[in-house]
């Protein structure tokens, strides 16, 4: 019951498609290849779309059948294109030319500064014996050390001539 003219049809396809796909041999022919039998226009493809108008009981196992061989093709390509990409990793491997796509070589970074180290050091040890490391401004403002202290303006401790 299953229309063998259109299952002859698609093995004829498909015998030809792997004929076709060994005579490839760089990535644009097989680009070419993949529009030519598996593209929206494609030998293959052209072949699916008459499936819809097969009777239902016959869609099915025809529908099957190109599928499977759809498939089949698809796997072809798929190591055909990664033998095709390892080719050409091989030939570009034993030219002499620089790979610009590696990663540069690492740069050295520097250490810290010997009084760094030296603080740290002795931070860690005041650490170790329960002190807080604890970091502020550099230069002390006056609203911190008098005004917030409620220290009058005019009290001799704020005096031009005193320091903190």
């Amino acid at each position: 019951m299953v229309d063998e003219q259109l299952l002859a049809q698609t093995e004829a396809v498909a015998s030809e498609a792997r004929q076709a796909l060994d005579q490839v041999g760089d990535i644009d022919g097989l680009e070419a290849w993949r529009i030519a039998y598996l593209g929206r226009r494609g030998r293959l493809t052209s072949l699916l779309r008459n499936v819809g108008s097969l009777p239902p009981g016959e869609r099915r196992a025809v529908g099957a059948e190109a599928n499977k061989v759809k498939g089949v093709l698809e796997q072809l390509l798929e190591e055909k294109r990664q033998a095709l990409t390892q080719s050409q990793a091989d030939l570009h491997l034993g030219d002499d030319s620089i790979d610009v796509t590696l990663p540069g070589r690492p740069v050295v970074m520097g250490r810290l500064h010997p009084t760094t180290q030296v603080l740290r050091e002795i931070s860690s040890a005041f650490v170790s014996m329960g002190f807080d490391i604890v970091e502020g401004p550099e230069v002390e403002w006056e609203h911190y050390n008098f005004d917030a202290l409620n220290i009058p303006r005019d009290h001799p401790a704020r005096d031009m001539w005193d320091t903190f």
